[in-house]
């Protein structure tokens, strides 16, 4: 990929949006079950049993900080996902994840986080929230520079996948990826490994969305703003931001208290030995 543009360009090309829906994404399946309404400033995802419903962002990034508001799916949401991620086209892509599985009425969420580098995953991390998710619009974030990957909740960062290429680990950083968010059943894992079953009398599941902002280094015929992937030459101090010690311990306290999954623990999983950005953290 041409990855060296103009300072001009670069200048150009480096954007923050905020959140009109009509404008910056598209919604691509659902058969009517997506809706963008309220002057373009929300954008709702419904499931019911024929079908569920998504939408993808109409730019592609190499590199960016993105955030959108989340009401999630209220009363028993047993067996549906929302997803809401970055990923490449092809069948060696790479991929940023948030996945909402839903539960039973009064049973927490479980927020699960992956990262894909060519294809390869197999980098859980899951979470219970502190918050009940389904009340009100909670904003979750993913920062994507060429050190690090932090996923934020509320401002709040869960988790950080550094770049350790230099210790054979592989880190996304060369496929231009889009922003996808769906909402679709999955009742044959979400739920207690599929023990518990989509109730679709509660159907349809709706999901609500508002306040997307996308702050990034924008792909256009190949070429990207971000000069040799390095963001030099632009403002943006997310092309080089890491968490402060605030940040970490703040991080700490998440994991301390909500981790619920962490594949750096998973021997078992593992028997040939852990990831090596396991064994460097």
């Amino acid at each position: 990929m041409a990855n060296i543009v103009v300072p001009l360009l670069a200048a150009l090309m480096i954007c923050s949006v905020s959140a009109n829906f009509q404008q910056n994404v598209e919604i691509t399946w659902g058969d009517g079950r997506g809706q963008i309404t309220n002057n373009s400033d929300l954008l709702t995802l419904s499931l019911d049993k024929s079908s569920g419903s998504g939408f993808q962002s109409k730019n592609e990034y190499l590199f960016g900080k993105i955030d959108m508001q989340i009401k999630l799916v209220a009363g028993n949401s047993a067996g549906t996902v929302t997803a809401y991620y970055l990923k490449s086209p092809g069948s060696t892509w790479d991929e940023i994840d948030f996945e909402f599985l839903g539960n039973l009425s009064g049973d927490p969420y479980t927020l699960h986080t992956n990262v894909f580098t060519q294809g390869k995953g197999d980098r859980e991390q899951q979470f219970k929230l502190w918050f009940d998710p389904t009340t009100d619009f909670h904003t979750y974030s993913i920062l994507w520079n060429p050190q690090r990957i932090i996923f934020s909740v509320d401002g709040t960062p869960i988790r950080e996948f550094k770049n350790m290429e230099s210790q054979g680990t592989l880190f996304p950083k060369n496929q231009p990826m889009r922003m996808y968010s769906s909402l679709w059943n999955a009742e044959d894992w979400a739920t207690r490994g599929g023990l518990v079953k989509t109730d679709w009398s509660k159907a349809p599941f709706t999901a609500s969305y508002r306040g997307f902002d996308e702050e990034a280094c924008v792909v256009i015929n190949s070429q990207s703003s971000c000069p040799n992937g390095s963001g030099q030459g632009s403002s943006g101090s997310w092309l080089s931001q890491e968490l402060d010690s605030t940040g970490q311990e703040r991080m700490r306290w998440v994991q301390r208290n909500y981790m619920i999954y962490n594949y750096c623990t998973d021997a078992k999983r593992f028997p040939q030995g852990l990831p090596r950005e396991c064994l460097a953290a």
